[in-house]
């Protein structure tokens, strides 16, 4: 199989990269990526000789582009990760959010189209379903009440994509994870954030009471649900991923200063996020009893071997921290610590 990949050079798609060739999901994958702030080709370096990968730079909003690259490549499927994935920056500057995430994924849709690609993944997010109250978890019929422009920009785009199934009858899927975490991950996400700041003795900033519930998914466990979407998935269908283990966010950074040796006096509270979602939670029953997928990665082990990833990549990270992470965290940070 040939894969066409967009943002595969972000932390979930290079991980899907990756993956895909080291273990033989697919015999070439083209990975088309923008290289924004939050795509790095450190990401793909490890595959970056693989006689099955190739690298285009480009915009998915360059529907030339795009369709010059899939015309070229005439890929078996089309997985589409490329997007502007922060809440934060969504909401201080949300043009770009809509412009790539959903007039980017109308650019991809279009040429798909056109071109008559036989298979179409539009990776998505749990925050579509906007909060929910306890005890319910969301399935895919789940009503989407997005509450940031990021999480409506990405539900706009789920429905964008969907219509192409009912209309042109595309074989699209749409795939609705929940939080990601582990190695190559930019440091403006919880988690990396979070290690990043304990390993250099820095604050820990955490939103209001920390109270927030996201439930936990390991980035080669979503890979593999994709891959199994890729597979198995019905056309026209969407599938939840989630990681089975919610938990607050407090009890989260107290588990990382825990796993890195450092003290809870670095946790500092800073003035909550304007509409911020209190509990996400997904149901994983559909994906599990279609194609068989389940998580493999517990949290105590995949967030020790994330920790021990961050130790063990310094450069990596100086690198990735430079002057964007600098301006992302003085712009949602230092103004409201409380």
């Amino acid at each position: 199989m040939k894969l066409f990949v967009t943002g595969g050079a972000g932390f979930i798609g290079s991980c899907f990269v990756r993956t895909a060739l080291a273990e033989g999901w697919a015999k070439q994958v083209v990975n088309f990526d923008k290289l924004t702030y939050a795509g790095n080709l450190e990401n793909v370096a490890p595959i970056a000789g693989h006689a099955g990968y190739r690298f285009i730079q480009a915009d998915i909003c360059d529907a030339q582009a795009v369709e010059k690259a899939l015309r070229e490549e005439a890929p078996d499927a089309v997985v589409h990760f490329a997007a502007e994935s922060h809440v934060d920056r969504s909401i201080h500057s949300p043009a770009p959010v809509i412009q790539t995430n959903f007039n980017g994924t109308f650019t991809l849709l279009e040429a798909a189209r056109r071109l008559n690609i036989a298979r179409f993944v539009h990776v998505s997010t749990d925050e579509v379903y906007g909060s929910i109250e306890e005890p319910h978890d969301a399935d895919e019929n789940y009503p989407l009440r997005a509450s940031s422009p990021y999480s409506a920009s990405k539900a706009g785009s789920d429905l964008l994509a969907l219509s192409y199934h009912t209309t042109y009858k595309m074989n699209v899927c749409v795939t609705r994870a929940s939080n990601n975490y582990g190695p190559y991950q930019f440091p403006e996400k919880l988690i990396p954030l979070m290690i990043s700041n304990a390993l250099e003795d820095k604050p820990l900033p955490v939103y209001g009471d920390g109270q927030q519930v996201r439930d936990w998914l390991y980035v080669e466990d979503h890979c593999r649900a994709i891959r199994a979407v890729l597979q198995k998935g019905r056309a026209g269908n969407v599938y939840n991923v989630g990681g089975n283990c919610s938990l607050p966010n407090l009890e989260v950074v107290q588990r990382i200063l825990k796993a890195t040796g450092k003290p809870t006096s670095l946790i500092t509270r800073v003035t909550d996020r304007p509409g911020h979602d209190r509990r996400y939670a997904l149901t994983n029953s559909k994906l599990t009893g279609e194609t068989g997928w389940a998580p493999q990665m517990d949290f105590t082990r995949g967030l020790q071997a994330t920790v021990d990833w961050y130790v063990q990549h310094k450069a990596w990270v100086e690198h990735i921290k430079s002057g964007e992470y600098r301006r992302f965290y003085e712009l949602n940070y230092s103004q409201r610590v409380s």
